[in-house]
């Protein structure tokens, strides 16, 4: 004869309307005195049982059932939507896009419960095939952080994104810097363009493009502080970036700048030539206070000054324009330093690094001089001893 179940034990019917098997269990009541239920379903007896116990190991696990059909797709458009709240603009652009090339269309449709590291793996190797290795840890990343939030909002048991490490990818297009020859034809091709003082100030000082896109005049001293004690020469306070904030990349990225002489001469030049703009917009021209801005005053983008910057390098003699961006007038910087001797430790204070470690691992290329301090001192040590 047939045991019978247990009261509360639930039970096993087919549900004529939805053509399958609910296998159900009773869970006893919560608080507000409401049954607890669980329920699996199948086409099969055995199969509405096996999910039924799949959904009672996860409530033992103390996870709230995600629907049937979440998928990676909905986890990743999840983080996109709410996970970046407070991020920068550029931030959330950059996630944004390697999410919808790199991340949806290979892995979208899966159910997230049935991502596996083995999933994971052959997507990152098969990318590991076209792209950099910086893009793949920028797109593991974008994963790894849409599967935690789901984690922490009961939809998974597990990420299994962490379990995966980053292959090496193809090799990215490495910076470069100037030589004396061509950073003289650069400078020289740049007279007469929008982007001459930019160039100028760029190259002679070392500042970031994110950190001169955000210069305001407030921060430039044309005429120095003859009167402060010691008394300050021309100078400008790289205090501000186009980060969200405002702020510096590091504390140790705030830091005042001696101006060359070439440097003071082109922007007094560029504060006439705007005052010109600001006169020919008329009602068009938006105050920020910033140096380098738009012909009506408007702040600058990374692309507007790509396209300046090519543009102002395209008769340059020696260069092609196409090859260069901004930022290698930062790695020029460093590279002419260092071709005459100044100290690592100095050029780390100029670019504003953390500590050398940063500069070295960042411009190693451009840290040119042969180090001769440990020779020179051994054949002065063992010469002695020969003398002997």
């Amino acid at each position: 004869m047939t045991k019978r179940r247990s009261r509360g034990d639930g039970g096993l019917h087919w549900d004529e309307k939805r053509q399958r098997w609910i296998a159900t269990a009773n869970l006893g009541f919560d608080p507000s005195g409401k049954r607890i239920v669980k329920r699996g379903s199948g086409k099969t007896k055995t199969e509405a049982k096996n999910k039924l116990k799949e959904v009672l190991r996860d409530h033992e696990d103390g996870l709230a059932i995600a629907p049937t059909g979440y998928t990676v797709a909905d986890a990743v458009n999840d983080w996109l939507a709410y996970g970046l709240a407070g991020r920068d603009p550029g931030t959330i652009e950059n996630c944004t896009i390697l999410s919808q090339n790199h991340v949806i269309p290979a892995l979208g449709a899966r159910k997230l419960r049935d991502l596996s590291a083995e999933d994971v793996d052959r997507w990152l190797a098969a990318k590991a095939k076209t792209l950099s290795t910086r893009t793949l840890q920028a797109i593991h990343s974008c994963l790894n952080r849409s599967v935690k939030r789901a984690m922490a909002r009961d939809k998974v048991k597990r990420n299994v994104v962490e379990l995966c490490s980053v292959p090496q990818g193809q090799a990215g297009r490495p910076s470069k810097a100037l030589t004396l020859a061509q950073a003289e034809a650069v400078l020289k091709a740049a007279e007469g363009t929008s982007m001459h003082a930019y160039i100028v100030v760029a190259l002679l000082t070392g500042a970031r493009t994110g950190e001169l896109r955000a210069l305001t005049w407030d921060h430039v001293f044309l005429k120095g502080r003859p009167d402060a004690d010691p008394p300050q020469p021309p100078h400008i306070a790289v205090w501000r970036s186009v980060r969200r904030g405002g702020d510096t990349k590091t504390r140790k990225s705030r830091r005042t700048l001696a101006l060359p002489a070439r440097c003071v001469e082109v922007l007094w030049e560029h504060f006439e030539d705007q005052g010109w703009e600001r006169l020919a917009a008329g009602d068009q021209w938006e105050e920020h206070g910033l140096v380098f801005s738009s012909a009506v005053g408007k702040p600058l983008d990374a692309t507007n000054v790509r396209r300046a910057f090519r543009q102002a390098l395209k008769d340059a003699e020696g260069i092609n324009a196409d090859e260069w961006t901004p930022r290698e007038l930062r790695h020029s910087f460093v590279s002419l330093l260092s071709d005459r001797g100044v100290p690592l430790e100095e050029i780390s204070r100029l670019v504003g690094h953390s500590g050398t470690a940063v500069t070295e691992e960042v411009y190693r290329k451009q840290i040119r001089p042969v180090i001769q301090t440990g020779a020179v001192v051994m054949d002065g040590i063992f010469k002695r001893d020969r003398e002997r």
